[in-house]
């Protein structure tokens, strides 16, 4: 987000000293400027496959028809049958969970592990429930049960295909995006008019406009995304639970206590967040050991007499010898939908429960905010938002590409106004800045890396220059080019 859109001295003169009332301006023009140069492939990256990502559910439901369809118009079947039908269908995996058809016409779906399959990656048998027939088979992904054109745009967006190391890209790009947005905002709020029509001034003022369009849509498209990146997200999960804005954690162990833990948005690891850590969601971690789905309907009974009312569920068996069943809402969208109830069978009752409205303030924002981020908060409003978001992302950062272009790119990091810039503010400013920076980077370590990185680059091809000018009032040069 640039605020050269409208300065008539920095459009006659792109290295023109900011005006003393905004002594800052140039400071922030150039990490403005190196952050967008730098980190705009991550971003335009982002924002490309999370605008596939977010407009793809519809296609995905046509593309998997005969998976997600039950022709059966008979009245279902006991779940349990359902179960050990799927179970015949695939002897090699251990069940894992049950999601029960959700609407008449739709298809029951049974999880099961597969040591073959990654992180939060499911065998799945689809099941109609009038006459337990299986309708196919798909690998499945997450809390959300994408199936496998959303699961590889999935982690196309998250890592590139790269496993944990392409998660570097994508925290690398939520890192940077609410900087880069903010200090485009503090330069348009003090950019001056210009009624110059030349091409950088109308791309300037494009750029500009558009970036103060999209900018709350931004700054919660980068919060969310660092709540389960690798390594800010493990920081995130900390500060949370010294807080106590930690999701309550279902107690599943069969023991009753009434207790609940703490249980951030990072389920499997630091960093890995709920729709993609290995437990579902509420508490029941790991893979479950061989169950018996025998106790599923009375699971189900229990569990629906105790409030989980939900059309979107998903049964769980014990994780251990003991334990109970955990009956979780995922419907993800509005009003949301996620509580939980661990069941005893054998007992006849729920042991433990969490609900939604027990949640923490900051645990609801969270979950709010990240279920925004993946599409599903509001239906396909919320799909055509995030389209729009990602788009005018990938339009800004080509737009900023335009604009360092039509300056003329002098060198490989040619940049709109001279180094030197944090001299001309206040001492004091200085060292409060630079406090800051240190917290934030040390919070987002990728974020503060990556400053250091352009530091260096910056001090390199200064010493460059100043070398380069320097060279034709040397001894001797004249006399050697004329040789």
């Amino acid at each position: 987000m640039s605020d050269t859109a409208a300065h008539p001295r920095a459009e006659s003169d792109p290295t023109a000293a900011p005006r003393a009332r905004h002594p800052w301006r140039g400071l922030v023009l150039r990490l403005h400027f190196y952050a967008g140069v730098l980190v705009g492939p991550f971003l335009l990256v982002a924002a490309l496959t999370g605008t596939a990502y977010a407009l793809t559910p519809q296609l995905e439901s046509w593309l998997y028809h005969d998976e997600l369809t039950a022709t059966s118009t008979a009245p279902p079947l006991p779940l349990a049958d359902q179960v050990r039908a799927a179970e015949q269908a695939a002897p090699e995996g251990t069940f894992h969970a049950v999601r029960p058809a959700p609407e008449a016409g739709e298809t029951t779906r049974v999880l099961f592990t597969d040591p073959g399959l990654g992180d939060s990656e499911w065998h799945t048998v689809f099941v109609d429930p009038g006459d337990a027939s299986v309708t196919g088979e798909l690998t499945t992904y997450g809390t959300s049960g994408v199936l496998p054109l959303r699961m590889t745009l999935d982690q196309l967006h998250r890592n590139l295909l790269l496993g944990e190391p392409g998660r570097m890209y994508s925290e690398l790009a939520a890192s940077w995006l609410a900087v880069i947005a903010l200090g485009g905002l503090a330069l348009w709020a003090v950019r001056r008019r210009s009624r110059a029509r030349t091409g950088r001034a109308r791309t300037a003022g494009r750029h500009g406009r558009l970036g103060v369009w999209v900018l709350a849509g931004a700054l919660v498209l980068s919060a969310t995304g660092l709540t389960w990146s690798a390594h800010a997200g493990a920081n995130v999960t900390e500060l949370r639970a010294a807080l106590g804005w930690s999701t309550p954690e279902l107690d599943a162990s069969g023991g009753g206590h009434a207790g609940h833990g703490p249980h951030g948005e990072h389920a499997g690891g630091p960093g890995g967040h709920a729709e993609h850590g290995r437990a579902s969601g509420h508490g029941v971690g790991g893979d479950a050991g061989p169950a018996d789905p025998s106790a599923v309907d009375d699971v189900l009974r229990i569990a629906r007499t105790a409030g989980i009312d939900a059309t979107k569920i998903e049964i769980t068996p014990p994780a251990e010898v003991g334990g109970a069943w955990s009956v979780t809402e995922i419907d993800r969208g509005w009003p949301t939908q996620v509580d939980a109830v661990a069941v005893d069978p054998v007992l006849d009752r729920v042991t433990d429960e969490v609900r939604f409205s027990d949640y923490p303030l900051a645990a609801k924002l969270a979950r709010w905010g990240i279920d925004a981020h993946m599409g599903s908060l509001f239906g396909w409003p919320n799909q055509v938002a995030l389209a729009a978001l990602g788009i005018g992302l990938a339009v800004l950062t080509v737009l900023g590409y335009r604009l360092w272009w039509l300056r003329g790119a002098r060198g490989a990091f040619g940049t709109p106004v001279p180094r030197g810039q944090w001299r001309r503010l206040p001492r004091w400013t200085v060292v409060a800045a630079a406090a800051v920076v240190v917290g934030i980077g040390w919070f987002v370590p990728l974020l503060g890396v990556s400053l250091v990185a352009f530091l260096a680059v910056d001090a390199v091809v200064g010493r460059f220059r100043r070398r380069r000018a320097a060279a034709p009032d040397e001894p001797g040069t004249t006399a050697d080019r004329r040789g």
